[in-house]
């Protein structure tokens, strides 16, 4: 089987309003494979049917080869699951924190000190293993707790939300930690809302609105949505904006314009043509430009693209 996630049709709602709405989702085996949409698309519903916490109102889920529905324990043998919150003893040392998990899996007491050694030195951890968590920073609680979720070397990782709340420094350190998982063979189901943690990580894309996949692919095939390049101006002074947009060889309905950032941005298809033209028309026109550049589009982008929504703006 070339799938380790297969779910179709499933639906839940929580009175009036439908949580998942017909989705349907196709997780390749050792892959990363995010899900992407804003708080209240359904990202943790989706996790929590996956991983036998929640039972799907309607549709058809297999984990690992497994029902979910009727094979719930052969499932949960096989997955590992990090929530949104840490599930970390503040007041134990990291490696005592992974022993008491191992135990909790039924490990041996000298199998349950092994495998945290083994984890500790995994995710780059082994020389603060005996300072307490509470002493620890985001980064490192967060690796922590990913180390506890691998105790029994799942088959299929669920990571929801991951990096929610860290700093860049502490998101690099996990991102570093999943791509090491992948490594080894595992499959991750990442969900997230921050565009950029999706574009770094995921080998495939599936975009959440309002219970549905609206769309799936690689990031690269997701960004070809919105054609290919894009050209970014950025204006000394916001009040020529308009003045640009209305002289730029590009068409205006197709120009984007944040005043805050002094910026437009536009699709472009003959790269060197479109870099030439618009530095060409500024200078003539006596409009200075800090900067003009060139670059594929966004995540963010697609997301707006496919959707028209606002909210994406939550999630960057």
């Amino acid at each position: 089987m070339t799938d380790a996630i297969v779910a179709e049709g499933l639906r839940k709602r929580y009175g009036d309003k439908a949580a998942l709405d017909g989705l349907g989702l196709r997780v390749a085996r050792g892959t990363v494979h995010g899900v992407l949409g804003p708080n209240g698309a359904g990202k943790t519903t989706l996790v929590r049917i996956l991983s036998t916490l929640l039972r799907p109102d309607a549709g058809r889920v297999e984990v690992a080869g497994h029902d979910v529905l009727a094979e719930a324990q052969a499932v949960r043998f096989r997955i590992g699951l990090l929530g949104q919150h840490a599930a970390l003893d503040e007041e134990l040392s990291g490696r005592q924190n992974l022993d008491m998990f191992g135990r909790l899996y039924h490990l041996g007491a000298r199998q349950a000190r092994v495998r945290a050694d083994e984890l500790l030195e995994r995710f780059t951890l082994a020389d603060t293993g005996r300072k307490a968590v509470k002493q620890y920073s985001g980064g490192m609680r967060r690796r922590l707790d990913l180390a506890a979720s691998l105790i029994t070397e799942p088959e299929v990782l669920f990571l929801d939300e991951p990096t929610t709340g860290l700093d860049p420094r502490g998101r690099t350190e996990v991102w570093a930690a999943v791509r090491s998982l992948v490594g080894g063979g595992t499959t991750v189901l990442l969900t997230t809302q921050y565009l950029q943690e999706a574009d770094q990580l995921a080998d495939r894309v599936s975009i959440v609105d309002r219970g549905r996949i609206v769309a799936d692919g690689t990031p690269d095939q997701l960004k070809s949505v919105i054609g290919g390049d894009r050209i970014d101006v950025v204006l000394r002074d916001a009040g020529q904006l308009g003045a640009a947009v209305a002289l730029l060889p590009l068409p205006a309905s197709e120009v984007s314009v944040d005043t805050d950032r002094r910026l437009l941005s536009a699709p472009v298809t003959d790269r060197m043509a479109a870099l030439s033209g618009v530095v060409r028309a500024l200078e003539e026109a006596g409009i200075e430009a800090e900067d003009v550049a060139l670059r594929r589009p966004t995540l963010d982008e697609v997301f707006l693209h496919l959707t028209g929504d606002d909210r994406v703006k939550e999630a960057v």
